[in-house]
């Protein structure tokens, strides 16, 4: 299959390129390079046969029926978006435009090269979306994929708004469309803005750990491989039009994420010991969701897809993977907004 991916060179985008090309398929890795982007995320299959990289904002139409014309991807995997919450409280337009309207845009494009290709009945549309579209749950039950919306901040409004579009294109015009939300991801070339890499790095520099409010702010976390594998079944696998929620059915409070974190840095790195000493309370973020949770049922009986990695083995993996790649997060330190305080409202 030769898929086209949307923000290839992000976090989660960059996982689904990797994994993509090592199950044999062709990847036309599509991403405008903002900040939280990176090249050296795939440069490990930047090389292989069947890659190839264009640099195009999906806002803008007219290069995005470029490529579709000049690759004829049997798949699109729509991953590109602003998806930063703090971001989002402090500059919502940016949000607006890439996730609605560049979501509109490539819809419209992929519409045009599939009914220009005869409406071939093997193409996909596939929409990758976030648990946060869903809201904030009390101390009971999960979100399965009947659960109503109810967005609380800018960034899932938007990709709320996203998702309707897609399921609004699939209705109203028969693009073959799937979806799927999915909860919390961490892991290898995550962003340094985010709770788990944040704590991974202040640790290191013995600097203050900060946790948002009280720290009792539950998510459910996903190894980012784990999710790239799913993204890829339901590509495959999934029936078209429906949806299908992603969890990594390791649900955990901040606080207790935070420090499991140092502890696994005191074993690794023992400089600075004990680390949760660096746990440091400030004033929360407006409007945070207090607990989200996947029920994972369908993707789990339908297409028999599990994640493979728990919380306590993912998030070791991710500190030594940050231990031994500084190279890599080094330079992103340097780039706008990162290790400010953003989103205070």
């Amino acid at each position: 299959m030769k898929i086209l991916v949307t923000g290839g060179a992000g976090f989660i985008g960059s996982a689904v390129v990797r994994q993509a090309i090592r199950d044999g398929h062709e990847v036309v890795n599509l991403d405008m390079l903002t900040y939280a982007a990176n090249p050296q995320n795939v440069a490990s299959v930047s090389d292989a046969p069947g890659y190839a990289f264009e640099q195009v904002d999906i806002r803008n139409r007219d290069e995005l029926d470029r490529v579709f014309a000049e690759h004829e991807p049997d798949a699109v995997m729509h991953l590109a978006a602003e998806s930063h919450v703090d971001r989002s409280i402090d500059g919502p337009g940016a949000f607006i435009e890439t996730n609605i309207n560049g979501t509109y845009n490539l819809l419209e494009a992929a519409r045009r090269y599939w009914t220009e290709q005869g409406k071939p009945e093997d193409f996909r549309f596939h929409h990758i979306s976030t648990d946060e579209v869903f809201g904030s749950l009390g101390d009971e039950g999960q979100f399965t994929e009947e659960t109503p919306y109810d967005p609380r901040s800018p960034y899932s409004a938007s990709k709320a708004a996203s998702d309707h579009l897609v399921r609004a294109w699939h209705e109203t015009y028969g693009l073959p469309v799937v979806m799927t939300n999915c909860s919390n991801n961490y892991g290898p070339f995550h962003f340094p803005e985010k709770l788990v890499p944040v704590v991974i790095l202040k640790a290191l520099a013995g600097e203050k750990i900060p946790v948002y409010g009280d720290g009792g702010n539950v998510r459910d976390w996903l190894y980012v491989e784990d999710h790239a594998d799913a993204l890829l079944t339901v590509l495959q696998k999934g029936d078209i039009g429906r949806s299908y929620n992603i969890g990594g059915e390791n649900e955990a409070k901040n606080i207790d994420l935070v420090r499991t974190i140092c502890t696994h840095m005191d074993e690794l790195h023992p400089q600075g010991a004990p680390h949760d000493g660096l746990i440091t309370f400030v004033t929360d973020r407006p409007g945070h969701d207090r607990r989200y949770a996947i029920d994972p049922t369908r993707i789990r009986t339908e297409l028999g897809w599990r994640p493979s990695v728990t919380v306590e083995e993912g998030l070791r993996r991710t500190v030594e993977w940050y231990l031994e790649n500084e190279d890599w997060w080094r330079p992103l330190l340097q780039r706008d907004g990162v290790g400010k305080r953003l989103g205070t409202g």
